[in-house]
């Protein structure tokens, strides 16, 4: 029978485990490779995949392991809890909101924007 943890752990444990399974879900994006992929090669299920992206507090050190190292080989935890990771880092400056300007020819009335 599995326990819920969720009421026996602080608030930024909880907060933490959240942006562990972020930087999983975010890692294995920049990987181009799908879930289902990721938890085969880890030897977890899917839906236990879902659960480590999602922050589930009740997934074991052991999973997040095997499910980081099925995503990185090269990548370690410490360098996944501190960001240390180029392509994160890359990937998280790609999804910075650009400024938007007006394209080279637009107009002041009705012209062309380069989004």
């Amino acid at each position: 029978m599995k326990y819920d943890e969720t009421h026996r752990t602080p608030k930024h444990r909880l907060d933490e485990a959240a942006g562990i399974g972020t930087k999983l879900s975010l890692l294995r994006k920049v990987h181009r490779m799908s879930q289902a992929e990721a938890a085969a090669r880890a030897g977890v299920s899917r839906s236990t995949a879902v659960l480590i992206e999602a922050g589930d507090p009740s997934r074991t050190l052991a999973q997040v392991l095997r499910y980081l190292e099925a995503i990185s080989r090269e990548t370690s935890l410490l360098e996944l809890l501190s960001g240390d990771v180029p392509a994160l880092r890359l990937a998280q400056a790609a999804a910075m909101p650009k400024r938007v300007r007006k394209a080279a020819g637009g107009t002041e009335e009705g012209g062309k924007y380069d989004f």
